[in-house]
């Protein structure tokens, strides 16, 4: 449940949080039937939405991480400080919080490159007036044609993101510390107190609600319709559905849903297929190396260091000119796709790869297996759940990819993402159901792939 909200696109969580909070929002709607004339809350376009849509966003990360270290924390620290005559809060603060400084520094860095490169979110949450670096070089390219001015912020966002990485190592390798670490299995507690079972109850109940709500309201809405329709007299129903293919407003920019699924779909196959087949070799080249296998563990991580929009950005850069001018070829969206995912999909299958003991290889080749039938009937086997992993890490991606894509796209083969940004600019009752009903579709679908990969996660070994 907690990888959800992270793996969810940009492009739904956005939509999600206008029905939650915006002025034709439920929350809206209920005051103003209930109390009020005119809409109280007034959160779009503001910084606080965009606020609560990374909060949401970047959840999981810390909650990951930092639950990920600290239950495996031995507990016999704690206990030993508490036979001392330390209460729990000082245990807390002067043994537990030290202990897991690296861990919260890192879910920090985290969460801040990810939001410093954030995309979807702020187009459409935030409107013009608080536009960042990423957005910015999104209209310097595509709206005003400035290639200069966007390959100049572009460079800026690299070198800060770069110093953000340089400055966590420096900091994680003086704050860390050994640490006596210990099976979860041992490390488990049982709630014994009334307190403790309260204070979770209420915890985990406020967690739910937060990252549910929005995804729960933007299927609500999804199915809302204008109340007192001969459709739907209660305002609920399959309008915004069955009017995804209407173009009641003759918008030159229109693109017909089905196609933008279909093309989804499609992409999505080429990148599971691109990024899993380069990430074993990437993957099986690092952990082969003699020399140099930490570069090139460095050197495939990069383009999660760059952010989505710069990625596309250098692609039309790179392919502007004859005779390799390839901005409207189709197969350049799967492409900065698969660039997008590749790391995703090296850091699934690597520590699978690295556990496999270099003596079950060489006992192979000795009994006469070439490197090829080692790979394959060794190395592929043990690092398959790993790999299905790393595929729905590639799905996923590919369906809610935004940044690069609205770049490099042409109208016609537009996506999902695309689609659903479109509609949300455009104005009309029929135009947002339309959005709404298609971040929901793309929202199911994205679910569906999560659930398999939560399945399939158990026992992989990856890193996430």
């Amino acid at each position: 449940m907690t990888t959800l909200p992270f793996l969810m696109p940009t492009i739904v969580v956005a939509p999600a949080f206008v029905a939650l909070f915006g002025p034709r929002g439920i929350i809206n709607t209920v005051v103003t039937n209930l109390f009020v004339p005119l809409p109280p809350l007034k959160l779009l376009d503001t910084i606080w939405i965009i606020l609560l849509a990374h909060i949401f966003y970047n959840y999981t990360i810390v909650f990951r991480i930092v639950s990920g270290f600290w239950s495996n924390l031995d507990p016999q620290l704690g206990n030993a400080a508490r036979m001392l005559g330390a209460h729990r809060a000082r245990v807390f603060f002067e043994i537990t919080l030290p202990l897991l400084r690296p861990a919260i520094l890192a879910a920090a860095l985290l969460v801040f490159i990810f939001d410093f490169t954030s995309f979807g979110v702020i187009l459409i949450l935030g409107g013009p007036r608080l536009a960042t670096l990423e957005v910015e070089i999104y209209r310097s390219a595509a709206n005003l044609f400035d290639l200069n001015l966007a390959a100049a912020l572009s460079l800026l966002q690299i070198f800060f993101t770069l110093v953000l990485i340089v400055v966590y190592t420096r900091l994680q390798a003086r704050l860390a510390a050994p640490v006596r670490l210990r099976p979860q299995t041992i490390t488990r507690r049982t709630l014994k107190t009334w307190g403790e079972k309260c204070f979770v109850a209420i915890n985990l109940a406020a967690t739910l609600i937060f990252l549910l709500a929005p995804l729960v309201i933007l299927v609500f809405e999804s199915f809302r319709t204008p109340a007192g329709s001969a459709q739907a007299p209660q305002g609920i129903g399959l309008e915004n559905y069955t009017a995804l293919n209407l173009n009641p407003r003759g918008s030159a920019t229109f693109i017909p849903p089905t196609d933008a699924i279909r093309n989804s779909l499609l992409f999505a196959s080429v990148t599971v297929a691109l990024a899993v087949a380069l990430g074993l070799v990437a993957a099986y080249a690092t952990v082969r190396a003699r020399r140099g296998g930490g570069f090139l563990d460095a050197v495939f991580l990069l383009p999660l260091a760059t952010s989505a929009v710069t990625l596309g950005f250098g692609y039309i850069l790179a392919f502007s000119r004859a005779p390799f001018d390839f901005r409207a070829a189709v197969w350049l969206i799967p492409v900065a796709h698969t660039l997008v995912a590749l790391p995703l999909v090296i850091r699934s299958i690597l520590p699978l790869l690295r556990e496999i003991q270099t003596n079950v290889r060489e006992a192979a080749a000795l009994l006469g297996a070439n490197p090829a039938r080692v790979f394959a009937e060794i190395d592929l086997p043990i690092v398959m759940r790993a790999v299905i992993v790393g595929a729905v890490f590639a799905f996923t991606v590919s369906l809610g990819e935004f940044g690069a894509t609205t770049l490099i796209a042409r109208p016609e083969w537009a996506t999902m993402p695309l689609a659903i940004y479109r509609l949300l600019g455009q104005p009309g009752l029929t135009n947002y159901g339309q959005a709404l009903a298609l971040s929901t579709i793309l929202m199911l679908v994205s679910a569906v792939a999560i659930a398999a990969m939560e399945r399939a996660r158990f026992g992989a070994g990856t890193e996430f």
